[in-house]
């Protein structure tokens, strides 16, 4: 039932702060809701991306610090990857690399390359390249800056 006030208006609305109090509630809702979303649609082959560049940091970085040399074995016929770090030899399952370049080799697409870490850093630069349905993803290793970086498809 509706009230009719004595000036003839009707009573059942909305004040603006039950409006803004709603609007809020809505907005701090959101702010937690929408980052769990940010991840969703990342794909395998991005992640897979960016752990072969951590890896490569990884390697490059410890060889520099320990003044030891550390290796690096693609294994392009059997997916894997090969490790040598401080903690001792890995591997991992990559199930998305077609090929690495280096300078001195070129692009291979089979086979083994092995890369070593010196006490310097690695001494050329390195691409592994990753493929997925339409998908390209490269990461780039640079010999003189050390710097890592993911490229896909041609973008950096």
């Amino acid at each position: 039932m509706m009230r009719i006030s004595r000036a003839g208006k009707c009573n059942a609305g909305v004040t603006l702060l039950e409006l803004i109090a709603v609007l809020f509630i809505l907005s701090v809702v959101t702010a937690f809701v929408l980052p769990s979303f940010s991840g969703f649609g990342t794909s395998a082959l991005k992640s897979e991306a960016r752990e072969i560049a951590s890896l490569l940091n990884y390697l490059n970085d410890s060889a520099i610090s320990r003044k030891e040399t550390f290796f690096i074995t693609f294994r392009l016929d059997e997916n894997t990857l090969v490790w040598q770090e401080p903690e001792g030899t890995k591997s991992k399952q990559v199930l998305d690399m077609t090929g690495v370049t280096t300078q001195s080799t070129g692009k291979v697409s089979a086979g083994e390359v092995t890369v070593f870490f010196e006490p310097l850093g690695i001494r050329e630069n390195l691409a592994v390249h990753l493929l997925k349905g339409d998908r390209e993803m490269t990461v780039t290793l640079n010999h003189i800056s050390g710097k890592v970086k993911i490229k896909e498809n041609g973008r950096a």
